[in-house]
């Protein structure tokens, strides 16, 4: 799926919308219609009417970094945070908070990736889960851990062939509800939405039949 790239610049900051990312959790437009105006004719994104910071607080709510911007004001664009994370979201994808290094050498700080199996794009979600039904708690049981001695920096995200996510760095996996899951290095993430031990890979890919690119 090619992604349809919206850059809109206003006085104090740039906006950057990128549809094929976009799970529509619509925190942008609950929280300001007046900035993003859904089912209009022509414009619908108006940077002009928040400030720099208003609109960096909407890019940073955004799970899967559709929405980005640039700030106009001197001060500094959205930083890495201090933890990496990635929350299991109920019935929905896996969506990171880190120092991203995803597939194709891009680099985010936000992403929602798919679990369901479903989505035409790939390793991102598309909203498929939602027509094919697909049910996941996001809520697993908790695995036992220690705390991790760092906790931040680069996150490689690497699609296994037919396969599970590869996910290596410093990584806690946090329940829907803001539980700590597990503490991990490296793990193996199911994104054929069938393992039996999800959000972990079980090899259940082999048996379904997955197919990635």
């Amino acid at each position: 799926m090619a992604s349809k790239v919206e850059t809109v610049r206003g006085a104090q900051a740039t906006i950057r919308f990128d549809a094929g990312k976009c799970i529509h959790s619509r925190h942008c437009v609950l929280d300001r219609p007046d900035v993003f105006v859904p089912n209009v004719e022509g414009e619908w994104i108006h940077p002009e009417r928040a400030s720099a910071e208003e609109i960096a607080a909407l890019a940073a709510n955004c799970p899967s970094g559709a929405i980005t911007c640039v700030r106009h004001d001197g001060k500094p664009d959205e930083a890495a945070p201090l933890v990496n994370t990635v929350r299991v979201r109920e019935n929905g994808p896996l969506a990171f908070h880190a120092e991203l290094a995803l597939p194709e050498g891009a680099r985010a700080l936000r992403a929602t990736l798919c679990r369901c199996g479903a989505s035409a794009n790939k390793p991102y979600c598309d909203g498929s889960h939602a027509a094919a039904g697909f049910g996941a708690s996001g809520e697993p049981k908790t695995a036992e851990s220690r705390p991790l001695p760092v906790r931040n920096g680069t996150l490689t995200v690497s699609p296994q062939a037919d396969g599970p996510l590869k996910v290596s760095g410093p990584l806690e996996l946090v329940s829907g509800t803001g539980r700590t899951l597990n503490r991990t290095t490296e793990t193996y993430l199911c994104r054929c939405g069938a393992s039996a031990n999800k959000p972990y890979c079980d090899g259940s890919h082999k048996r379904s039949g997955f197919k990635s690119d």
